[in-house]
């Protein structure tokens, strides 16, 4: 599932450690949801979501709504 993930939080300049701290997963765990490699649970996407004061659905979307804003 493609995600706006390192785009937002880079937005709020908070580090890959801290939003994993702040949400509750190591931070290689961040990593691997930054480039796809691993998709959150619906819990751990709206913890995202409200750390990074966006709506989840704004946050992760399918690679075709991806490319659609690119």
């Amino acid at each position: 599932m493609a995600n706006l993930l390192r785009i937002f939080r880079e937005r709020h300049s908070i580090s890959q450690a801290e939003l994993a701290r702040r949400v509750g997963v190591s931070r290689q765990m961040m990593s691997a949801m930054e480039v796809g490699n691993q998709e959150p649970s619906l819990a751990l996407a709206l913890r995202l979501a409200q750390e990074l004061d966006q709506p989840v659905e704004k946050l992760f979307r399918g690679d075709a709504d991806m490319k659609a804003t690119e």
